[in-house]
């Protein structure tokens, strides 16, 4: 009967999910699910320092004006 993993399967198999799915879209797919384990690791990596964020007094944290913000904007523009 032979082996269902063979490359000439496994070959067209890719061949038919790209005719019906388009390379565009299985491009912002792959990006989309690239972005989530990224993102995943680093809420993993840094699950023990948004604790100590949260911990300081509200004096500590710095504070950006509204002007500040727009001349930030008008730099990056």
């Amino acid at each position: 009967m032979g082996d269902l993993f063979t490359i000439q399967h496994l070959l067209l198999i890719l061949l038919i999910v790209v005719l019906v799915f388009g390379t565009k879209k299985l491009r912002n797919i792959g990006a989309d699910l690239g972005g989530a384990v990224k993102s995943f690791k680093e809420g993993m990596a840094g699950s023990g320092e948004g604790k100590d964020e949260e911990k300081k007094p509200l004096e500590e944290k710095t504070v950006v004006s509204n002007s500040e913000v727009k001349a930030q904007e008008k730099t990056h523009s």
